[in-house]
């Protein structure tokens, strides 16, 4: 199944109705990247996304971050890090109207050998 946008299908399959890949949810509108920032919720992370804004008295740029809940399909592995292409759905609860397409980088553990 096509989604229309340039991302790999996953290896694994799995049965969620809302998996854009395996399931009947299909995608439109934007498509944002950012990082996921928690993965507490049950089919759900909130991805995180930082930007800049330009603040004309001061002729400068300040940075704002944004946090997206995004539902997060069965057959996608996601962990706290990871680097993820989200696009934007139908709303699929009160939060989310946005759905993880892709996992561009793993995250990675900076702290292997107990050092800070």
């Amino acid at each position: 199944m096509a989604l229309g946008l340039n991302v790999q299908e996953p290896e694994t399959a799995c049965s969620d109705r809302n998996c854009p890949f395996h399931g009947e949810l299909s995608v439109r509108g934007q498509t944002l990247n950012g990082e996921v920032a928690s993965t507490d919720m049950e089919k759900t992370v909130v991805v995180e996304r930082e930007y800049d804004v330009k603040v004309p008295k001061y002729d400068r740029f300040m940075k704002r971050r944004s946090r997206v809940p995004a539902h997060a399909p069965d057959c996608l592995d996601l962990a706290v890090g990871d680097t993820v292409t989200i696009a934007e759905c139908r709303p699929l609860s009160k939060t989310k109207s946005h759905v993880v397409v892709s996992v561009a980088g793993e995250a990675t553990d900076d702290f292997e050998d107990g050092e800070q």
